[in-house]
């Protein structure tokens, strides 16, 4: 395979000066009736389509009869065989803001996602030569990245467990979106600088039993510390009582009394508290 090879042409301003003394000696040549000098007016005509110019951060691809001469990167103005044929390729960064595609996750979870991509050009002869059309390449390429990716993680995880998802996993997800997209495009000579999940969401025909499904859990795990943190403090309450001599309670009362803080503690809106002013005993 071929690589991209960096040419310097013939200073087009060099070229310039060469055309009009040209153009000059034809002009003097046919004045003077002398046929072969005047002759050389045609010359500029058959040497302008050489001149050309590169702009910063473009290149021009430079080939002759099918065969690849090199490649211009300098900006500049220059002048090469008027037989090649030039094209240009931008070596500017581009950003690529996919569109929203439908997929199913790890678990057949369907979703929306989308992807955008940060890249350029760094080979030329690849970008030329060895795809067809590379922007429509970065297009297609990051389509099949992104459903790739999107098989490969749960949207959301809703056990506790550590298993890496596409919402929680940022930093990781991404670099695996690029790493894949860098494989890919590599082919045709792109360099990728940066690729990241821009959009996520469920599917719009699963959206909202998802989120029914993901306030149930959140309000079973807020559930779960509330429980948590009341049995710790009820505990702490009976041992504090025993230690400090407060008051003796037997089961009955202590299994009472249990019940009563764990309202307390557990309940999701203001109690009413009663004071007893009578005894404890039945």
């Amino acid at each position: 395979m071929q690589n991209e090879k960096s040419t310097t042409p013939v200073s087009g301003y060099t070229m310039v000066a060469v055309c009009l003394l040209l153009l000059l000696l034809g002009t003097l040549g046919a004045a003077v009736g002398a046929k072969i000098f005047g002759l050389l007016i045609f010359l500029p005509c058959m040497l302008a389509p050489g001149f050309f110019f590169v702009n910063p951060n473009t290149s021009v691809v430079l080939v002759l009869f099918g065969s690849y001469q090199g490649t211009v990167k300098t900006n500049g103005f220059y002048w090469v065989n008027p037989f090649y044929s030039k094209k240009q390729i931008s070596l500017r960064a581009r950003n690529f803001d996919s569109e929203k595609i439908k997929v199913n996750d790890k678990v057949g979870n369907p979703i929306q996602i989308g992807v955008i991509l940060v890249w350029q050009v760094r080979d030329t002869f690849k970008a030329a030569f060895d795809v067809d059309n590379y922007e429509n390449f970065v297009r297609i390429q990051s389509d099949s990245a992104v459903r790739r990716l999107a098989g490969m993680y749960a949207y959301d995880n809703f056990e506790e467990d550590s298993e890496m998802t596409l919402r929680s996993g940022h930093d990781e997800v991404n670099q695996a979106l690029e790493e894949n997209l860098k494989n890919r495009l590599d082919m045709a000579g792109i360099h990728v600088i940066e690729a990241r999940i821009g959009y996520l969401a469920y599917a719009p025909e699963i959206a909202s039993a998802m989120l029914r499904r993901q306030q149930a859990a959140a309000v079973v795990s807020a559930r779960f510390k509330i429980v948590e943190g009341a049995v710790s403090m009820v505990h702490m309450a009976l041992e504090q009582l025993a230690q400090k001599q407060i008051i003796e309670l037997d089961e009955e009362r202590k299994a009472a009394m249990v019940s009563n803080l764990m309202v307390v503690l557990c309940a999701d809106k203001d109690v009413s508290p009663v004071v007893n002013t009578g005894t404890l005993t039945p």
